[in-house]
């Protein structure tokens, strides 16, 4: 028995060492995002008729499953159509929380609230996700309360396809837009503010966005195209201006459609042939966003394939790296897919991808879609992003133009063979200590240094030395972690 068991130790260590050494180079700095989408119960709720209770164990377990991944932010859908999983002023209760809009859970409590919390509670950034202009999601088969704003203002909008959309052209709705952002940033502990696509949403053939009358109001001298995108650049600019003046650690990103434009239409676009793009189509001109400062990152939705015909995953990764004017890119990373054809069948695809995005010092990260498809471990991928590239945990990279002032390093308090005590008596609020091995023949500095474990702590820890991970034959150095991210300095703790 006593061999087997030794056999079983030495099997176990072998596949310890395996993926610390797979796990190698792994950037201290990354940004590891899972969207989760509450629009039709996509993701969270799963549906509309969990109690309370379910829906926070429902919750939980996204989160744990998403920690166990290696993520380290969740943008988490706050308000899928003029509505709000949140108490608020200005829009009611969310259909997809409670079965009926404009009802609130019962017992009551502020999901929103409660989900920061436990995103926090692991050391992940909480980004609220917003759709801009999307009212009612569906007009024949939606739930609508009577307070809703289309009830209110119903001359605030339009109905396109199958859905009822804030009409953007309109001042009024712009500034409704900002005030329900003022709001949530004001009241709530969020790292940023989130927006995807749909802005002017996808063209529907044969059919025209009915702003018409917007247009011959407000149009000016401005041709159609051009003013639709000047609408989308003033609600960014509002945005932005808001967010600082009211939290200035908030972040504020847009998740855009992959394509910008082809170069067949702009000698700045991107080797693609995609039918629609951002500037064209959906009027939402993310390089003058960037280039101004608006947005703090940018998430272009690369779902393509390596080697897709007509919108290569490597073409638009390179392109967008060229194209970020020094702000955060993201990549919106497709691993629902994952089957839908024979380059998606290929458990070999996220893996590359990841692979080339950290090729780029310009790409600082992935964010996946969905978060419901991580349940089925498609093709072995939670397993390679837990075992592997995912392997050490990361943080998310901190914004130098928002905030960029170190905290003071840690203090060493009393020492075992063992363990140490740390504390903190700096006057920046931290998110804890990190861990950090690094071998003998590198000077302790951060960039020589690996990280390997978080500690979650206002102001004291203690390091259990024989529990740091992969530490063998490596010195132990500690740093502290503001709530922005930004480090301290690196010291030694064992040589």
């Amino acid at each position: 028995m006593m061999k087997k068991i030794s056999s079983l130790v030495t099997i176990l260590c072998f596949i310890g060492c395996f993926y610390a050494a797979n796990a190698q180079h792994i950037p201290n700095y990354e940004f590891r995002g899972v969207w989760v989408a509450s629009v039709e119960n996509i993701d969270w709720p799963s549906k509309k008729s969990l109690s309370v209770e379910q829906q926070k164990e429902e919750f939980i377990k996204l989160l744990n499953m998403h920690q166990a991944n290696g993520m380290n932010a969740i943008v988490m859908q706050i308000r899928p159509a003029g509505d709000a999983l949140y108490p608020s002023q200005y829009e009611p209760w969310s259909e997809y929380l409670t079965g009926k809009q404009g009802l609130p859970p019962n017992p009551y409590y502020d999901p929103l609230q409660f989900m920061i919390s436990e995103t926090h509670k692991r050391g992940m950034e909480f980004h609220a996700w917003l759709n801009p202009y999307r009212a009612v999601f569906n007009i024949l088969k939606s739930s609508v309360a009577p307070s809703h704003i289309t009830k209110i203002h119903p001359e605030w909008f339009v109905v396109y396809g199958d859905k009822k959309y804030f009409n953007p052209g309109l001042p009024e709705v712009q500034e409704h837009t900002v005030r329900v952002v003022k709001d949530i940033v004001s009241r709530y502990d969020i790292d940023a503010i989130h927006m995807d696509d749909y802005f002017y949403p996808y063209r529907i053939a044969g059919k025209e966005f009915p702003d018409q009358q917007a247009f011959l109001k407000y149009g000016g001298e401005l041709n159609k195209d051009t003013w639709r995108r000047s609408n989308c650049d003033s609600i960014i600019a509002k945005l932005y201006h808001t967010i600082r003046s009211t939290n200035p650690r908030v972040k504020f990103g847009i998740s855009p459609f992959g394509v910008w434009r082809n170069k067949s239409q702009d000698p700045m676009g991107s080797e693609t042939k995609a039918g629609q793009t951002n500037y064209d189509d959906l009027y939402a001109d993310i390089l003058l966003w960037l280039e101004k400062g608006w947005i703090d990152y940018v998430t272009p939705q690369l779902y393509w394939e390596r080697g897709h015909k007509l919108a290569d995953y490597d073409v638009l990764l390179k392109w967008w790296n060229e194209h970020g004017y020094g702000k955060h890119i993201y990549i919106g990373q497709g691993i629902y897919r994952a089957g839908t054809n024979e380059a998606w069948k290929n458990k070999n695809e996220i893996p590359a991808q990841i692979q080339e995005l950290r090729k780029y010092k310009t790409t600082q990260g992935s964010l996946y879609f969905n978060s419901k498809v991580f349940e089925k471990n498609p093709n072995g991928w939670n397993d390679s992003l837990r075992n592997n590239y995912y392997y050490y945990p990361s943080l998310v990279p901190p914004m130098p133009w928002i905030n960029n002032d170190a905290p003071e390093a840690p203090v060493l308090g009393k020492r075992t063979e063992t363990a140490i005590t740390l504390s903190y008596t700096g006057a920046l609020k931290i998110k804890g200590f990190g861990i950090f091995t690094l071998p003998h023949n590198k000077e302790v500095k951060f960039i020589n240094a690996q990280l390997v474990q978080l500690i979650l702590s206002s102001g004291s820890a203690s390091v259990d030395l024989s529990k740091v991970p992969d530490a063998i034959g490596k010195r132990i150095c500690v740093a502290t972690i503001d709530i922005n991210n930004n480090v301290s300095e690196v010291i030694e703790i064992r040589q």
